[in-house]
């Protein structure tokens, strides 16, 4: 396999044959790509340098396929084509040699041109001339890390996908909370098992306040998740600056970068990426390492991909909290104006009744009366939306006795609609309960920070001004470690997905508007069960 020199190498008259040969040997020896001539029925005719030194394995799979492409050259262009047309381009080959991946392209000798250099024709057998084409250059290369690169895009894409397609017939059976908990699994899994992230933080950008709100955090101290970050390129962090510039960011040693703010405990490098929904930034996806200089362009390359489609998938399901609640509005508006002319036959009817019947008979209608009262405010409640207690004019007119679960149990209720305050207070009242009553969240942590370690229950709306539901549960848990909070949304509606932030950390449980009284006392009753036992 020494090198065979042409007899006549160069055109160049400026440059003596001599030399001209020379230096083009030695080029094709110095290049870091293996080359070779191969002649028909797989024999290595001339092999620079980097070709030589290969493998045994390697080079018998550069032969293979050579004599592959020389059968290709001669069907494609001596047999379909009749030698007319040109001569064909080259063909391109991926052999794998034990864990590695080579390309390796052949390209077709053209021997009239070699005639012209001096060099001759290989011997071939009768079935080795069957085509114009003898003999082709070979060009192999390592790329085993860019196989091992797509490989990784491909397998981050196909879970990407998995992660953004939830399926609707399935997740409608879930409640709010088992959806996001589901939405959450999937992401932690994926970020552990192919982005190879194991300390990460999603935050979402609170439209109106341009806060960033952590959603989903995996192997970071709770201090870390309670730093206030906005949008804004200055004076908040590295994530203030991605969400508010698009763009993301390596922090390569967290001592010397001055945006880097609080993280992971023992923290030494980071990368975050913004969370990019069709143009626009809705979050970030932030990444810790214990180790100094972890990331690099191909990490960031990949998160970014993959952050693509947290985007996606957070904004499927919270489409789908959103049409369930228009879904449900709609229906119960419906309903209730189907009702309506029936019920007002049965009253009619009732009442004709009633001057024709004896006295007796008047108890009877006087209950179709109230079952049909009973009716009307049930659709009422209905159609009202989320702000309701269902069933409370009922309570109201139960007198009942105070339960032992309840007595002396001191309540915080926070929500911002003033309806909800007066049922659940008046609800809890009656069966012995002490509540205070807050109308936003900045004063359901104030009333936390001046006696929440007296209290034994918080009912806290997730949507207020000022304060998240999220918020509101941590600020309790500042109080007394442990205090029991119940969070209540309206048909699941968590636009910060508190649930599952709250749930991570020891949640009571969720009430979902417009909940019944007997059903929302059992929830209350579990919350406290701890504190009475």
């Amino acid at each position: 396999m020494e090198p065979v020199a042409p007899a006549q190498s160069t055109r160049n008259a400026e440059i003596p044959p001599s030399l001209a040969e020379a230096t083009g040997l030695l080029a094709l020896d110095t290049i870091g790509e293996g080359v070779g001539m191969v002649e028909a029925g797989g024999r290595l005719a001339w092999a620079n340098a980097t070709l030589r030194g290969c493998s045994p394995s390697l080079r018998e799979h550069v032969l293979r396929v050579s004599g592959q492409a020389i059968h290709i050259f001669n069907t494609q262009w001596g047999g379909v084509n009749g030698g007319s047309g040109g001569m064909p381009r080259g063909k391109k080959f991926t052999v794998q040699d034990g864990e590695r991946f080579f390309e390796v392209i052949c390209s077709p000798v053209d021997e009239s041109a070699a005639e012209r250099f001096g060099i001759d024709a290989p011997r071939a057998d009768a079935e080795e001339a069957a085509g114009p084409v003898r003999r082709v250059v070979s060009m192999v290369w390592d790329a085993t890390s860019g196989k091992r690169l797509q490989g990784r895009i491909d397998a981050i894409d196909a879970s990407g996908r998995e992660l953004a397609r939830i399926d609707n017939e399935a997740v409608s059976k879930l409640r709010p909370a088992e959806r996001l908990k589901l939405l959450q699994d999937k992401i932690i899994g994926y970020s552990k098992e192919l982005m190879q992230f194991d300390h990460f933080t999603i935050r979402l950008l609170d439209k109106r306040t341009r806060a960033l709100e952590v959603v989903i955090a995996e192997g970071l101290p709770r201090e870390a998740l309670e730093i206030d970050l906005y949008a804004r390129p200055e004076g908040n962090g590295i994530s203030g600056y991605v969400a508010a510039t698009g763009r993301s960011y390596i922090c390569h040693d967290v001592e010397k970068d001055p945006r880097y703010v609080l993280g992971l405990t023992h923290s030494k490098s980071s990368l975050t990426v913004p969370l990019n929904l069709f143009g626009e930034i809705v979050g970030v996806y932030n990444i810790e390492s214990e180790t100094a200089g972890s990331f690099d362009d191909e990490d960031r390359q990949f998160a970014e991909i993959f952050a693509r489609y947290v985007a996606l998938a957070l904004n499927i399901l919270d489409l789908l909290v959103v049409e369930r609640h228009s879904t449900s509005t709609t229906l119960t508006r419906g309903v209730a104006s189907e009702l309506q002319q029936p019920l007002d036959a049965i009253l009619a009817e009732a009442e004709a009744l009633r001057a024709e019947t004896v006295a007796d008979g008047g108890h009877c209608l006087a209950r179709i009366d109230e079952h049909v009262a009973k009716v009307r405010r049930v659709l009422h409640d209905l159609e009202s939306g989320p702000n309701r207690v269902l069933g409370e004019a009922d309570d109201a007119r139960d007198a009942s006795p105070q339960d032992d679960r309840f007595t002396g149990k001191r309540v915080l209720v926070a929500d911002d609609e003033p309806n909800i305050r007066r049922v659940v207070k008046e609800v809890l009242t009656r069966r012995g309960c002490e509540v205070q009553c807050a109308k936003d969240g900045y004063e359901a942590c104030m009333l936390l920070e001046q006696g929440g370690n007296e209290l034994d229950l918080v009912i806290s709306d997730i949507k207020m001004p000022y304060r998240n539901g999220y918020e509101i549960y941590a600020a309790a848990q500042r109080a007394r470690d442990g205090l029991p909070v119940l969070l209540m949304t309206g048909f699941g509606y968590d636009p910060h997905h508190s649930v599952v932030r709250a749930s991570q950390d020891g949640l009571a449980g969720v009430l979902f508007k417009p909940f019944k009284v007997d059903a929302f006392l059992e929830e209350v009753a579990g919350a406290v069960a701890p504190a009475s036992a």
